[in-house]
C-alpha cells in the first residue's frame, strides 16, 4: 500500500530526515517510536505533503499507484481525507476555532461523498458518538473551545476515520486521553484495521501502547531509521542501544527518597498552602425576559482539596470529568459558582489589583496544549520570560539568565530563545511551556498533563526536574495526568475525580494497587504495560509484497 524509500529532507539548511525507508500493507500497524525531534511528525507530513515551505525532499514516496513526492496540489486534495488522513498532534491548532465540531467533522463527508448537509451531519453524529462523544451530551453545536483537549482529540479522531481511508497516520493519537478511553480508541483503530483492510501508521512515544497494538516498530532517531521488525521480538531483543534506552526510560520512576524525608518533617499542623472547600462551578446558557438557565451542567460538584507545601497531590479521571475546571479555578482564571479558594492564607477571589497579582506570581500553570498557549509572534525567549514581568525589580540581564536557566533545565539550549514556537516539535514546545512555568520559581505547580507530549527519556529528566525543584524549593504540585505510571511516581496523595465530584482519594499506592470507586477500577484496569504486553505472542501480520525495482 505505502512504499517509503530513501526518504531524505531539509527544510532550509537543516537536514531533518537521512535514507528512512518503510513499507506498510494493508490490514497493518506499523508503529513509530524516538524522542521528540527525532523526524517522526515530519516523516507523516512528507507523506500527506503538508511540509512547509523551504522544504526539499530526495528519494521516494509511493501510495497505490501514485508517486507522491511529484504529485501536485489537485492530486493530493482528492487523496487526503478519502484515501489518506492524518490525526494530528495537537487538535486545537488543526480544529479551526470559528466552526462547530459537526462542521467540521461533516466537512470532508460532503466534499468527498457528495451528500447533503442534513445526511452529513447525520453520518457525523454516529461517527462522534463511536469516539465517546454522544451528540445527546456532546451536540454537534459545539465549538472547540467549549470541549477539553481530551474531547477536541476525539473530534479530530472522527474527522480522520470520516471517509474510511487506505492508509490513516495517527500521529500521537491518545496522548491527550485519559487511560480508559485510549483504550476505547486504540481498540476502535485496530478494529477499522481489521474490518477495512486499512493501513495504520501510529506515532507515539508510549512502549507499552506501541507494543499492545503494533504489528511492527519503527525506531527513528536523528531523522533515521536505527531499528525495526516484529514489534514483540524487537522490544524484548532491544539489539540496538537506543532501543534499550527508551525501553529503560519508560519504566523510570525518579528517586523521591530526598522529599520524603523533607515531607515526614513537615508540621502537620501548619496552615495548607492551598486549601479548597465546597467549590462548585456550574456552567449554562441564559435565554429570555428574565435570564433563565438553560442546558445546566454542574462540572466541578462540591469539591475539598488541601495541597501543603513541598507536597504532590495528582488528580485523575476520565476526560470530560471536570479535572481542568477544578484547575482553572485554582489558578484564578474561572471563577466558582459556590465555594472558596484560599492560597497562603488568602481568598483567591477576594484579592485585587497587586495583591491578585502577588498570589498569582506563586502560583504557575503548564497548560495541557503548549502551543495554544503561546504567542506565534513572539520568540521563546520573550515567552518564557513572560511571568517575570510580574516581579517587579528584576534587570534585563537577571530575566536573561533566569530565561536560560529556565531553558536549559528542560533540555533546551540557550539559542532556543531566538525561535519561534512553530519551529519546535510538540515535545519541544511542552518543555518550552514547562520552562515558562518554572521560571519565577512558584510555591505552586499546576501541571495540567505536562509530561503527556513528551517522549519516555525526556519525559524521565522532567520528572526528575520537578522532583529536584520540590526539594530545592518547596514547590507544591498539583499534577493532573491520565498517565497513573507519571502520577504513582511523582505523587504523595491522588485524588480520583468522576462526573465532577471526588470519588476517592487516599496515598497513591494505596488507591492504585486497592481501588474502591468504579471510576478508579476503570482507570487501573485500562492502564498499558509494558511488560504485560511484552508477554502476548508476536504478530503475524501480513507482509507487504515488494514491487519491482523498489526497497523496502
Amino acid at each position: 500500500m505505502l512504499w517509503v524509500d530513501q526518504l531524505s529532507l531539509a527544510i532550509g539548511d537543516k537536514p531533518i530526515l537521512n535514507d528512512v525507508s518503510f513499507a506498510v500493507a494493508p490490514g497493518e500497524i506499523l508503529g513509530i517510536v524516538g524522542e521528540s525531534g527525532s523526524g517522526k511528525s515530519m516523516t507523516a507530513l512528507s507523506i500527506m505533503q503538508l511540509l512547509p515551505d523551504g522544504s526539499r525532499t530526495g528519494g521516494s514516496i509511493t501510495f497505490g499507484d501514485h508517486a507522491i513526492l511529484d504529485a501536485d496540489d489537485t492530486l493530493m486534495q482528492d487523496l487526503r481525507g478519502d484515501d489518506m488522513a492524518m490525526i494530528f498532534q495537537e487538535p486545537m491548532t488543526a480544529l479551526n476555532p470559528i466552526h462547530t465540531i459537526g462542521a467540521q467533522v461533516s466537512e470532508g463527508i460532503r466534499l468527498h461523498q457528495g451528500l447533503g448537509r442534513e445526511a452529513a451531519e447525520a453520518q457525523a453524529a454516529r461517527l462522534l458518538d463511536r469516539v465517546g462523544l454522544p451528540p445527546a451530551r456532546y451536540p454537534l453545536t459545539r465549538f472547540p473551545h467549549e470541549m477539553s483537549g481530551g474531547q477536541r482529540q476525539r473530534v479530530m479522531i472522527a474527522m480522520a476515520c470520516a471517509q474510511q481511508p487506505d492508509l490513516l497516520i495517527a500521529d500521537e493519537p491518545t496522548t491527550a486521553l485519559d487511560v480508559t478511553l485510549q483504550k476505547q480508541i486504540l481498540d476502535l483503530l485496530r478494529g477499522l484495521v481489521d474490518e477495512q483492510g486499512m493501513g495504520l501508521i501510529l506515532i507515539s512515544h508510549d512502549l507499552a501502547v506501541v507494543a499492545e497494538v503494533t504489528d511492527r516498530v519503527l525506531v527513528m532517531r536523528n531523522g533515521q531509521v536505527v531499528d525495526e521488525g516484529a514489534t514483540i521480538p524487537t522490544l524484548k531483543a532491544l539489539r540496538h542501544p537506543y532501543t534499550a534506552a527508551l525501553a529503560k526510560a519508560s519504566s523510570h520512576a525518579p528517586d523521591r527518597s530526598a522529599l520524603i524525608q523533607k515531607q515526614t518533617k513537615r508540621p502537620t499542623e501548619r496552615e495548607p498552602l492551598l486549601k479548597c472547600e465546597n467549590l462548585t462551578r456550574d456552567y449554562g446558557s441564559r435565554s429570555g425576559v428574565f435570564g433563565g438557565v438553560r442546558n445546566f451542567v454542574r462540572a466541578v460538584d462540591h469539591v475539598d482539596l488541601q495541597i501543603a507545601q513541598g507536597e504532590s497531590v495528582g488528580l485523575v479521571g476520565e476526560s470530560g470529568c471536570g479535572k481542568s475546571t477544578l484547575a482553572r479555578m485554582v489558578l484564578a482564571l474561572d471563577k466558582p459558582t459556590g465555594g472558596t479558594v484560599r492560597f497562603q492564607g488568602a481568598d483567591l477571589f477576594a484579592a485585587k489589583g497587586e495583591a491578585l497579582k502577588a498570589l498569582r506570581r506563586n502560583i504557575q500553570v503548564v497548560f495541557q496544549d503548549p502551543y495554544a498557549s503561546f504567542n506565534p509572534r513572539h520568540r521563546v525567549g520573550r515567552i518564557v520570560a513572560e511571568p517575570l514581568y510580574l516581579e517587579p525589580g528584576l534587570s534585563t540581564v537577571d530575566k536573561q539568565t533566569r530565561v536560560t536557566d529556565a531553558l536549559r533545565d528542560v533540555g533546551l539550549d540557550s539559542d532556543a530563545s531566538e525561535r519561534y514556537p512553530h519551529e519546535f516539535s510538540g515535545g519541544q514546545r511542552q518543555r518550552i511551556a514547562i520552562a515558562r512555568a518554572l521560571v519565577t520559581r512558584p510555591a505552586l505547580l499546576v501541571a495540567d498533563e505536562p509530561v503527556s507530549a513528551l517522549d519516555v527519556s525526556i519525559r524521565a529528566q522532567i520528572m526528575d526536574l520537578l522532583v529536584q525543584l520540590q526539594i530545592s524549593h518547596g514547590i507544591a504540585m498539583l499534577f493532573i495526568s491520565h498517565d497513573l505510571g507519571v502520577v504513582r511516581s511523582m505523587c504523595d496523595r491522588v485524588l480520583v475525580m468522576d462526573c465532577g465530584q471526588i470519588v476517592e482519594r487516599g496515598a497513591v499506592d494505596t488507591v492504585f494497587d486497592t481501588p474502591k470507586s468504579e471510576a478508579a477500577k476503570r482507570l487501573v484496569a485500562a492502564t498499558p504495560n509494558l511488560q504485560l504486553a511484552l508477554t502476548r505472542p508476536a504478530s503475524n501480520a501480513r507482509t507487504a509484497s515488494k514491487p519491482s525495482g523498489q526497497a523496502a
